[in-house]
């Protein structure tokens, strides 16, 4: 029996591009803005209607400071502002409207949603299915495995791990270690001053990961790249900052919320619950219509 997919959503990208792409005198009928949720519901309704998946999960982030890598270094996410009352409301009112539909909504004040991501991927590979994790994040380009695809679903470009290679320089099991040496700035991690991804990558080229790396520090020296006996030396003074990142950019694969609560299939939709939403967003009669075709061809 061939292989199906399991497709994995990174939801707040999609709400946060919807957020910042339509304008906000969409609104309901409190006078609350709207627009994030017409965005976020018509991307669904594009997913369902193009490719019909029969495995979909919505995963999503609980908190910017209450994950496990906050216990591991508090500053991490602390440099980004919080979210916005009309746009945390509207968050809510998406992860309302998966759920009336049936989909499985996944979150966890100690996991992230690229952690729940890692971990339904694992699970739906051991039950024999591909992956394709939707999000523009480059993060989550650690988990594509040979048969995996990471979806930029607003560019509509897709990843496999020969893809990967070719845009970062480096394979998908090394990415963690890429971010790690290199930093990232939007995540406030810090990485090695003076090291960047293409440096990062030349180096996990050579040595294949950070624990060799670092167990071989003076033949950075000797490498054919500029400025090589500088970044031994910086590598050598930033050792345990390198291994701290390392523990933050990994993505976890194993956390028991996802374990316990994984459903790829849809389950009955809540008809009184959709009702109650459609007209909570004053959605017009277009867009009823054509979730109730969505509904009736599922």
């Amino acid at each position: 029996m061939p292989a199906s997919d399991a497709y994995l959503v990174d939801s707040s990208i999609y709400i946060f591009r919807a957020w910042f792409t339509l304008p906000d005198t969409l609104r309901n009928q409190h006078d609350e803005p709207i627009n994030a949720v017409y965005g976020f519901t018509d991307f669904v309704a594009g997913l369902i209607e193009q490719h019909q998946p029969e495995r979909l999960v919505f995963a999503f982030d609980e908190s910017l400071s209450s994950s496990f890598r906050n216990s591991i270094y508090p500053p991490y996410k602390a440099n980004r502002d919080p979210t916005p009352d009309d746009l945390r409301r509207q968050f809510q009112f998406c992860r309302s409207f998966l759920e009336a539909l049936g989909y499985n909504v996944i979150s966890s004040n100690r996991y992230e949603a690229d952690d729940i991501i890692g971990t339904a991927a694992a699970i739906a590979r051991r039950q024999g299915h591909r992956v394709t994790i939707l999000s523009a994040d480059k993060d989550l380009a650690q988990l594509i495995n040979s048969d995996d695809t990471l979806w930029d679903y607003a560019r509509d470009k897709r990843f496999d791990p020969k893809q990967i290679k070719k845009h970062y320089g480096v394979y998908p099991e090394q990415i963690a270690d890429q971010l790690a040496l290199a930093g990232d700035k939007v995540d406030n991690i810090p990485g090695v001053p003076g090291i960047g991804m293409t440096t990062a990558a030349r180096l996990l080229t050579k040595f294949g990961s950070i624990d060799q790396m670092l167990e071989n520090i003076p033949a950075i020296a000797a490498m054919k790249i500029r400025g090589a006996k500088r970044i031994m030396e910086l590598i050598q003074e930033h050792r345990e900052t390198v291994l701290l990142c390392q523990r933050l950019t990994e993505i976890v694969c194993d956390a028991e919320v996802v374990a316990e609560d994984l459903r790829l299939h849809r389950a009955p939709c809540q008809l009184d619950d959709l009702n109650a939403l459609f007209d909570e967003f004053q959605f017009g009669s277009l867009r009823r219509e054509r979730w109730q075709r969505l509904l009736a061809a599922a």
